[in-house]
């Protein structure tokens, strides 16, 4: 597929794909006779996975780094587990702290509720 399916496929823009292939987080991408990228469902899937390292809050740093690990093949497995761990653990927190938050919310608004 051509940069404008695969950027309206993803959901980013040509310019952040392009972006992602400069940093090295798209590696390999094909090229037609004409010089244009031509991805793959890959392509697709992996880019839908760094997107949802992004928005669980993981940094771009870390995601190279998965990403490098990712390249070095099946040896790293253990490495690109741990890092998803710590990852996830990290979002449990944030993820209870915001629940708090909300709660916190709620609370005010019923205090509002009843008082209007």
């Amino acid at each position: 597929m051509n940069m404008r399916t695969f950027a309206e496929l993803t959901g980013l823009t040509p310019y952040t794909l392009r972006y992602y292939e400069k940093i090295g987080l798209l590696k390999g991408v094909q090229r037609n006779d004409s010089g244009h990228r031509v991805f793959s469902t890959k392509e697709v899937k992996w880019v839908e996975f760094i997107i949802r390292l992004k928005e669980t809050g993981m940094p771009l740093e870390q995601i190279l780094h998965y990403s490098e690990l990712r390249e070095q093949g099946e040896e790293t497995i253990l490495a690109r587990q741990r890092m998803l761990e710590v990852h996830r653990k990290a979002l449990k927190n944030k993820l209870k702290s915001q629940m708090k938050h909300l709660s916190a919310l709620d609370s005010k608004i019923e205090f509002y509720k009843k008082h209007t």
